[in-house]
């Protein structure tokens, strides 16, 4: 994109000083001339007065009283009747001349060397190329900062829409002052709120339907062991019948809640955890050196999971950003190895969460210290939607643990595992 704007401008500001600059040479080396054909013209005719003064007085043609109107270098002709007068050196070929007609029916004849008129023309020409190449340079350098000013912003809404499109859907308070491209990032902001409340109510909905569902067949199945206990041979084998698919239902409803689990995950992929890890916490640093904090790292080499990037790096920046506004103290960020997983834990050395709000810390919309209460609510989804899940292990003081998938050992970091999308 830099390149084309840069590519662009630069093409008008050549066409432009090629169309302009043309002309503006012709311009030149014409009014040079003009300028020393319109002086010559001048000097011959105050001569041509003064020698008409001369002849009416009756005196005779003296070339004395005139040489001082001669410019250097020039030779004057005056012919007067069957007479001819010259003043000055051989102007050489091709001379500049300029003749004038005197009321004594004569003429004066003023010729100039061409040579001193066409290194002048020459002089004007190549400060005209000066300023052409100036005004090009001058043109490159708008072009640059305007290829800047213009595809660092268009990246960056780019850069926005694809981890938008990842599953990153904090705003992002960062404007360019461009209206069009301003507007471009309110929408991508609503649209991220938008798509979170929309995971997060699929979640809520997937839970209640599978909690209702469990429930409610495992209720059936309960009566229906009972009966198949019964006296009755009939009923017994109806109930048996019963139950089996029963059975199948509820295989059936597991089969599918993983289909959903496992078509959330589809974006997910063999991830370096450790890398990605520390380049959160690069990220953060220095937010946390402006607070007056201190961000503490234990992260173990080589932990590969199950993740996708963005989802990863905007839950531990939510869990960062939440010991950063209500903890206290040293932040520390670890990542290990667990039974089955990657564990990764952010915790801080303040008073933790009170008592009352633990039940509620994951709930959509409740704060105890005035935020949203939209970013643990969040973070867990977007956790959850790598199949992964984030509890709060302790709550005094305050830690947060995210138990990732490990990636199998046949994986290759960068590309995406196969996931069935129907169930089996």
């Amino acid at each position: 994109m830099r390149r084309r704007l840069l590519q662009a401008t630069l093409l008008a500001v050549a066409v432009t000083a090629f169309v302009l600059g043309i002309p503006l040479a012709v311009s030149a080396l014409k009014l040079v001339e003009d300028v020393k054909r319109g002086d010559l013209a001048t000097r011959a005719q105050q001569i041509a007065t003064r020698l008409d003064e001369q002849i009416a007085a009756g005196n005779p043609i003296d070339l004395t009283n005139v040489r001082l109107v001669v410019p250097n270098d020039a030779r004057l002709t005056v012919r007067v009747r069957d007479h001819e007068y010259t003043y000055g050196a051989d102007p050489g070929e091709d001379p500049l001349v300029e003749q004038v007609s005197m009321v004594r029916s004569g003429t004066v004849r003023l010729a100039l060397p061409s040579g001193p008129v066409r290194t002048q023309q020459v002089q004007v020409a190549g400060g005209v190329l000066l300023l052409a190449v100036l005004s090009a340079a001058a043109g490159g350098f708008v072009a640059i900062l305007t290829a800047r000013r213009l595809a660092e912003p268009l990246q960056h809404v780019a850069d926005r829409a694809n981890r938008l499109g990842a599953g990153d859907f904090r705003a992002d308070p960062r404007r360019h002052g461009v209206p069009e491209l301003d507007r471009v990032a309110d929408a991508l902001d609503a649209s991220g709120a938008a798509l979170s409340q929309l995971m997060q109510r699929e979640r809520e909905l997937v839970g209640d339907v599978s909690h209702q569902l469990r429930s409610r067949l495992t209720a059936l199945q309960l009566r229906l062991e009972a009966l198949t206990e019964t006296d009755d041979p009939e009923t017994a084998e109806e109930a048996g019948a019963a139950l089996e698919q029963a059975e199948r239902l509820s295989g059936v409803l597991d089969d599918l809640l993983a289909a959903a689990t496992a078509a959330r995950a589809r974006d997910a992929e063999p991830l370096d955890v450790s890398a990605e890890l520390a380049d959160v916490a690069e990220e953060w640093r220095e937010q946390f050196r402006t607070e007056g904090r201190t961000l503490r790292l234990r992260i173990a080499d080589g932990l590969l999971a199950r993740a996708t990037p963005a989802r990863l790096r905007e839950t531990i920046g939510v869990l960062l950003d939440n010991a950063l506004r209500h903890g206290e103290g040293a932040v520390s960020l670890s990542a290990r190895y667990g039974s089955g997983t990657v564990l990764v834990q952010v915790g801080d050395s303040g008073s933790g969460v009170p008592d009352e709000l633990v039940p509620h810390v994951f709930a959509r919309g409740f704060s105890g210290g005035g935020s949203t209460g939209v970013g643990l609510a969040l973070a867990r989804a977007l956790v959850e939607a790598d199949g992964g899940r984030l509890e709060l292990s302790s709550a005094r003081p305050a830690t947060f643990e995210v138990y990732l998938p490990v990636a199998r050992a046949d994986d290759v970091l960068g590309v995406p595992w196969r996931t069935d999308s129907t169930p089996r």
